[in-house]
């Protein structure tokens, strides 16, 4: 077994919670940062053409919102959310939207059920069931199914790795296998058993050893296409949300399949999401260029 896989033993519970507990080193976040979060997605709601809460599967979350750019044949971005498997709703996240829109792009933001009234496998399985219902009802929907990207922040990084690991044809026999013609995983949680041993957190994911093997992209769910991928952390984040995006860099990445690591300057886990949606920022470029189909760009 790798270092990658062993590294984190050497932590104690307290280093486990400053590397993995990420809400406690910012002491704003439900009072500044989560509520402008919401008020720019009732904005972006007001301001786009949209259509809400169109359910995908019969999980009491299991609904998405499609965002659109007026332009049917355009790319679509597919956007899963985080909160650490247990936390979140897509209702925050509509602000992801009105800068890609503006830029020719349609938006389908993603929610789903939370440990732990579900697990985490569970969970996997209810974004597969999401893409499938977004490639067959996608002429419906006034988005393209041949031009889709999967992006992830956090817990919905780790999601986006499982949505690269997905054999489609498998899962369902009327899925093609190249459903997903880029990913860009955000802040990843490639390897799952340093999660499981963070307290703060595991106490709502209820990650048992066996799970946390079992859903791990490093060590179960290699990807299976050779899509290009890109993978970005914040600069300001923490040493092991580098390791684990850089281990999946590092594993998966083939002259065959391109998978690309961006480094976003100075943002820490939150702040990232703000640069994304800045349209001047490099990280906007970065994801119209996967978005374009022109790969990960140095």
């Amino acid at each position: 077994m790798s270092d990658h896989l062993t590294y984190h033993t050497r932590f104690s519970a307290d280093e486990f919670d400053a590397q993995y507990n990420l809400r406690a080193g910012r002491p704003d976040y439900e009072v500044t940062v989560i509520p402008s979060w919401s008020s720019n997605s009732e904005s972006a709601r007001a301001s786009t053409d949209c259509s809400l809460d169109i359910r995908y599967g019969e999980g009491e979350k299991q609904k998405l919102d499609v965002f659109r750019c007026q332009d049917a044949d355009a790319p679509t971005l597919v956007y899963v959310h985080g909160g650490y498997w247990q936390r979140g709703d897509k209702s925050v996240y509509s602000f992801i939207a009105p800068p890609f829109v503006a830029s020719g792009f349609n938006i389908v933001v993603i929610g789903y059920d939370l440990c732990p009234s579900v697990t985490i496998t569970r969970i996997s399985e209810e974004i597969r069931e999401a893409m499938a219902f977004i490639w067959r009802n996608a002429r419906d929907l006034g988005i393209n199914p041949d031009r889709i990207t999967v992006m992830g922040h956090s817990a919905g990084g780790h999601i986006t790795q499982m949505m690269m690991a997905t054999n489609w044809p498998a899962f369902r026999a009327d899925l093609p296998a190249d459903l997903i013609k880029s990913g860009i995983p955000v802040s990843p949680l490639s390897y799952l058993e340093p999660v499981r041993l963070t307290e703060a957190l595991n106490s709502g994911i209820r990650l048992t050893p066996e799970e946390a093997e079992a859903e791990s992209p490093m060590t179960n769910h290699p990807p299976v296409t050779n899509a290009p991928q890109l993978v970005v952390v914040g600069g300001a984040e923490t040493d092991e949300f580098h390791r684990q995006a850089r281990m999946y860099v590092e594993k998966f990445g083939t002259a065959d399949r391109k998978v690309g690591l961006y480094i976003v300057p100075d943002a820490d886990h939150f702040d990232e999401l703000n640069v994304l949606v800045d349209q001047a920022s490099p990280f906007f470029k970065h994801t119209c260029d996967m978005l374009h189909g022109k790969g990960p760009q140095s």
